[in-house]
């Protein structure tokens, strides 16, 4: 009797020891962490983990990804309804920078941005925009978000989500220490990141666009030897706002020809609740676009394909499609 009591017990500690072990589902940093609930902007959590090379999810794995750019002001409601659509889409949050307006300063944030997105802040990654350097160096995003933001004063940084590594860009080129060109910090610092990295499939995302068709603010072409070491990785998405539309691109060369087999889907997102933009001419390979409501794009990563689907706050607009890695 007393053996087959030991036997019982050492079976239950191993079935509690490998249930203890089950994948999480959290995002997997290099070099950062998430940021910490809460609702003091002043307060930010320590990093969990500084470990510089991240465990691999195991396959089979699925991550959800949701977010918009363009986003807090007191003078405008959007950010209110398209924070209901976060509240009921888990995934990892993402923005897209203009986080807090006018000046992202630390009065926008609290005033702004907490009583909205910062309730979906202890899941949120988010990305720099021009905004933000209207107060200093971007230092109160930087001290809102901590860890979560990257390294501070650079603001471009790295995770994994499930099977895919998603890449944080900071696209203000006059801003980030030695600019976006050929041979810059970010440039090299992207190249390495990308090279060490075994995922088969990659996203990045940044403020300025590249592509677009809006008219209020041409396209970013000083981020194109980013968006070209993306290329040359195999890079198969690239998020953006700047422009408060939404507009949905064919994949295609940093030089923008259409590329079926090797091209990046770039998705310009600035829908997060800023005052909407017209749009001018339409850029070539433009699939879709539309600047009457604001919403969220909500990316379902698998480890050999995507997902993409806008949800609108209206409901009178989608859009939806799938692709595949390279």
């Amino acid at each position: 009797m007393r053996t087959q009591c030991l036997f019982t017990g050492l079976l239950l500690v191993s079935v509690l020891t490998a249930c203890s072990s089950t994948d999480s589902g959290t995002p997997t940093d290099r070099g950062s962490t998430a940021a910490s609930g809460g609702h003091s902007p002043s307060v930010v959590s320590p990093p969990a983990t500084t470990s510089p090379v991240a465990p691999r999810r195991p396959a089979g794995t699925t991550a959800v990804l949701v977010g918009a750019g363009d986003i807090a002001s007191c003078d405008s409601t959007g950010d209110s309804r398209t924070t209901a659509l976060l509240e009921r889409t888990p995934g990892i949050v993402f923005t897209l920078g203009d986080n807090a307006y006018p000046t992202g300063s630390r009065t926008d944030f609290t005033r702004c941005y907490q009583p909205t997105w910062g309730q979906v802040r202890a899941r949120t990654r988010p990305a720099v925009g021009n905004h933000e350097y209207g107060t200093g160096n971007a230092d109160a995003y930087f001290d809102y978000f901590g860890a979560a933001a990257g390294p501070r004063g650079k603001g471009y940084y790295s995770y994994d989500a499930g099977t895919w590594h998603v890449v944080v860009l900071n696209t203000n080129c006059g801003s980030v220490p030695g600019g976006c060109g050929r041979g810059s910090a970010q440039e090299r610092w992207l190249r390495t990141d990308l090279a060490a990295s075994n995922a088969t499939c990659t996203v990045a995302m940044g403020h300025h666009p590249l592509f677009t068709s809006a008219r209020t603010h041409p396209p970013a072409t000083e981020t194109r030897p980013l968006v070209q070491a993306l290329y040359d990785a195999g890079a198969e998405l690239l998020l953006a706002g700047h422009n408060h539309v939404y507009e949905r691109f064919a994949p295609q060369t940093p030089a923008g020809r259409r590329d079926e087999t090797r091209g990046i889907r770039e998705i310009v997102a600035g829908t997060g609740g800023a005052a909407l933009y017209p749009f001018g001419r339409t850029a070539a390979n433009s699939e879709l676009r539309n600047n009457h409501t604001f919403g969220v794009v909500r990316l379902t990563l698998s480890p050999a394909s995507y997902r993409w689907d806008f949800l609108s706050t209206s409901g009178r607009f989608t859009d939806t499609g799938r692709g595949t890695c390279h």
